[in-house]
């Protein structure tokens, strides 16, 4: 893993390549760059701190050099980092989408434009990043025809555009207007990386690769303006997804600019449930046995897994698999509880068998615990760190690599 501490990087920015214009500028990068593996086994552990608390709307904006309109707990969110010569033309490139179109920074003019690097193999965190993407969509509202979010391809050893439209629809984006995945040939792919400051480390035994996690911000004008990162903490979808969509909209000229309607709030009333709060043990009667109860930190000194779910739910269908897969890999390290919301027990309890599902599973039959923890919709997960603290609060379905890769980075 690269230093974390900040250093001035001096780029000549000649490529070599046609196809990318960079001018000549000194930049400062932030050195905490997350180095990740995103396709196959993840190994890595990255030491995580997730305790964030959001701002509410009566927050203090952040500093002048970060953004005017952004709280300072949103720009904590991100790491958003102002660049130190705002009005330099972020570097340009010429791609092709994910549907065979040509792609360049040129045709994004007069849009704000969000920019990441993204291995169209990873099954983990990058998909985790498509989850923001299409909730932060859903923040614009009609607005989101201002925004475009734009991610190059890391991987060179997968760069034809079928792939990169394969990961796109397998993500639920390839019906999304302002996606833009672009891939090229392999050297074209180094080359934008080195523009724009990228690592990327190639492993070609296995044909994988580790990138930085940098989000480019480009205001309308295609100059790099903000400079944020995601991570582990980008499994929180509804509060970054909202900073993403929030700093997106602020770099439009003021009377483009909307009212992003997402949530950029925990709300303080979920009784201590919200991120890097320490809520009280949870005790309810275990599925299979109404006489026997179980906490939701009945593993204390571990990171324990709270998931959510439900009989009828498709979703929670399709993840308790790889809930138990990953109980089976981790199960002596990490604490898993099941919490089924509103059901019948006969219908629960049917439902865990159908999956083989060994950990421990409770009843919350009138869904007064799914109510505590201001859980959304189902499946939902909670993580909480061996203190009891939480530190990642995800909507949706997990996949095995996601869970894992989360698990990992965290202990």
């Amino acid at each position: 893993m690269p230093d974390k501490a900040e250093e001035d990087e001096t780029h000549d920015r000649d490529t070599g390549d046609p196809s990318i214009r960079v001018p000549s500028v000194t930049t400062k990068r932030r050195g905490s760059v997350w180095m990740l593996w995103l396709t196959g086994a993840v190994t890595v552990a990255v030491a995580v701190a997730l305790v964030i608390v959001y701002g509410s709307a009566q927050a203090q904006p952040a500093s002048a050099d970060v953004m005017p309109g952004i709280t300072q707990a949103t720009a904590d969110l991100l790491q958003l980092d102002g660049t130190d010569q705002p009005g330099v033309a972020a570097p340009a490139f010429s791609l092709t989408d994910q549907n065979g179109a040509p792609m360049t920074l040129n045709q994004f003019q007069g849009r704000s434009v969000v920019l990441t690097f993204n291995d169209d193999q990873c099954t983990d965190l990058c998909t985790l990043l498509a989850e923001d993407v299409l909730a932060a969509n859903t923040d614009l509202g009609a607005a989101q025809n201002t925004v475009a979010f734009v991610s190059l391809n890391a991987n060179p050893y997968f760069p034809a555009p079928a792939t990169v439209k394969q990961w796109s629809d397998q993500q639920g984006l390839g019906n999304t207007a302002n996606w833009y995945f672009g891939t090229g040939t392999p050297g074209v792919l180094s080359a934008v990386a080195a523009a724009y400051g990228v690592p990327i480390q190639l492993d070609p035994a296995d044909r994988t690769v580790q990138h930085g996690t940098e989000i480019f911000f480009i205001d309308p004008s295609g100059n790099e303006t903000r400079l944020g990162e995601f991570g582990t903490e980008s499994a929180d979808t509804a509060p970054f997804a909202y900073a993403v969509a929030r700093v997106a909209d602020d770099l439009l000229p003021a009377g483009k600019r909307t009212t992003v309607s997402g949530h950029g709030v925990v709300s303080a009333s979920t009784d201590n449930t919200e991120l890097g709060s320490t809520p009280a043990p949870v005790e309810l009667p275990k599925l299979s046995d109404p006489s026997t109860t179980v906490s939701t930190r009945a593993d204390a000194g571990k990171y324990t897994v709270i998931n959510f779910w439900g009989s009828t739910c498709t979703a929670c269908a399709t993840e308790m698999p790889a809930l138990e897969s990953e109980y089976r890999l981790l199960g002596g390290r990490v604490a898993f509880v099941g919490v089924d919301v509103d059901d019948k027990t006969a219908a629960g309890h049917t439902f865990t068998q159908r999956f083989g599902t060994t950990y421990d599973v409770v009843s919350d039959a009138t869904g007064a615990v799914a109510g505590r923890y201001a859980i959304t919709g189902l499946p939902y997960t909670v993580v909480l760190d061996p203190g009891g603290q939480v530190v990642i609060r995800h909507p949706g379905a997990f996949t095995q690599d996601q869970l894992d890769y989360l698990l990992r980075s965290l202990g």
